[in-house]
């Protein structure tokens, strides 16, 4: 094969990368779909949720809206866009060159400190990188949400927090400090 510019070894670097792409796990995939309403968080959540592809095609409306931060809209979305052959057509096509179908990530556990519950992180926290934070959450079955409100279940506190933990006192709301949460986690130091 030539391309023009590029050398032997950039080619198959980038047929290495192709095929390489095909490992990828299905959240991945769904966001490459470019169903509408549709994002990176959302594709992680129904790929956690259905674990493979077909799963999800053949899921109903009202499976989809119980799932957290899917709602109405995004449902409507998802089984639109799963009803148009030329849709299915283009998953079959994937299927046979050899595209990854399946949730190879970590599955969602439920944990009573944080599911169905609301958290917000203000500060720096000193354990763990924040995104990892978040997903630490979401797997344990909780949302993180940016801005604090009386829906809000728990403010997550580190060094030198902002006016999010000032918000949180005044309304009440649950706040653990890094060594609360260390614990709800259920690490060992």
């Amino acid at each position: 094969m030539t391309l023009e510019g590029f050398g032997e070894k950039s080619i198959n670097n980038l047929l290495d990368a192709i095929e390489n792409s095909k490992k990828n796990s299905l959240e991945k995939l769904l966001f490459g779909l470019g169903i509408r309403h549709f994002g990176k968080k959302s594709a992680l959540v129904l790929a956690q949720n259905y674990q493979t592809m077909d799963n999800l095609i053949n899921s109903d409306i009202e499976s989809l809206k119980s799932i957290p931060d899917i709602g109405g809209v995004m449902a409507e979305s998802i089984k639109e866009y799963f009803s148009i052959p030329a849709n299915i057509e283009l998953i079959e096509k994937l299927k046979k060159l050899g595209l990854n179908m399946n949730y190879l990530g970590k599955q969602i556990i439920k944990d009573d400190n944080f599911s169905d519950k609301k958290f917000v992180i203000t500060g720096t926290i000193s354990i763990m990188p924040r995104d990892r934070l978040k997903e630490e959450i979401m797997l344990k079955g909780g949302k993180v949400i940016d801005s604090v409100s009386k829906k809000t279940d728990v403010v997550i506190v580190g060094t030198s927090p902002g006016s999010k933990y000032d918000k949180a006192m005044e309304l009440g709301i649950n706040i653990w400090n890094e060594e609360e949460l260390i614990e709800r986690l259920g690490y060992k130091e």
